[in-house]
């Protein structure tokens, strides 16, 4: 239990604003960290439309954990969680402030789970290699929310809904990772070619933007009764679960854009979608 102190600072830290949006951001490889491409240009062009945030929550495809998790540390490290790239994308540091009272704050609003501090991770890949095209000065606090790999869908949702209120504390939600990610079935031949799909990759994205633009979101939440295309899509959850984080903090009245909305390698999407 937090004491009357600690939860006065959290009210104080946290005056009522107008609603931010919230972002679910087509990550793909991390050298869009470094690139100059359409993906990072539509990063860069949605920042502009939306309010400067007091903070930022990022649920990343890359921290899977045991449990649910909230980064506390003040000064979170940035993480190169990948291996075969050059040299410069290791050399990227993005300095952002952590948020240990933002942090504190969620562990407190979440009553569908028991919501842990962590100090030692920090920022991966997912969340430092899109935030940066959208902050560039690293001037943004950030602390990252863990996906508890053992955990459902709807468990994931229910979690979202938990956090929606931040929406009204001038927090952006940010998910991280890709709606159709199979990188087993990646055509590297093709990784230049633009908006290159397969017929499934296709298939799954249409499906995918259907439900999310008609607000189907309990059929996205039982994403594993749909057709096969969208199983290929979705081999594994990680990648898909940050969409699940964005959608949930969705109300009625918000409506929903899609951006960056491209195929690469045939078997993964970029597609991005704001809503506010």
């Amino acid at each position: 239990m937090m004491d009357l102190n600690q939860l006065g600072k959290i009210a104080e830290a946290f005056p009522n604003t107008p609603t931010m949006p919230a972002l679910f951001l087509g990550h793909g490889s991390p050298m869009n960290a470094i690139e100059e491409n359409s993906f990072v240009v539509g990063f860069r062009q949605i920042a502009k439309t939306i309010p400067k945030p007091k903070a930022i929550i990022c649920i990343s495809a890359h921290w899977e954990t045991k449990g649910t998790f909230v980064t506390a540390m003040a000064n979170p490290k940035t993480i190169h969680d990948f291996g075969g790239f050059p040299q410069s994308l290791f050399d990227v540091q993005y300095p952002a402030p952590g948020d240990p009272i933002l942090a504190k704050a969620v562990k407190q609003i979440v009553s569908s789970t028991t919501v842990q501090l962590d100090e030692q991770w920090g920022l991966d890949h997912g969340a430092w290699s899109v935030i940066k095209h959208l902050y560039p000065n690293a001037d943004v606090p950030i602390i990252q929310m863990s996906l508890d790999y053992r955990q459902s869908a709807a468990y994931h949702y229910a979690l979202a809904k938990d956090i929606a209120s931040l929406r009204n504390k001038g927090i952006l939600i940010i998910g991280s990772g890709n709606m159709v990610h199979n990188l087993r079935m990646v055509d590297w031949q093709q990784l230049n070619t633009p908006n290159y799909a397969f017929d499934w990759a296709i298939e799954a994205s249409d499906t995918m933007k259907h439900l999310i633009a008609n607000d189907l979101h309990d059929k996205l939440i039982q994403y594993q009764s749909l057709s096969k295309a969208i199983q290929l899509a979705i081999p594994t959850p990680e990648h898909y679960l940050p969409l699940l984080y964005t959608l949930g903090v969705k109300s009625d009245q918000d409506t929903i854009q899609f951006f960056n909305d491209q195929a690469v390698g045939g078997s993964l999407t970029m597609t991005s979608l704001i809503v506010s």
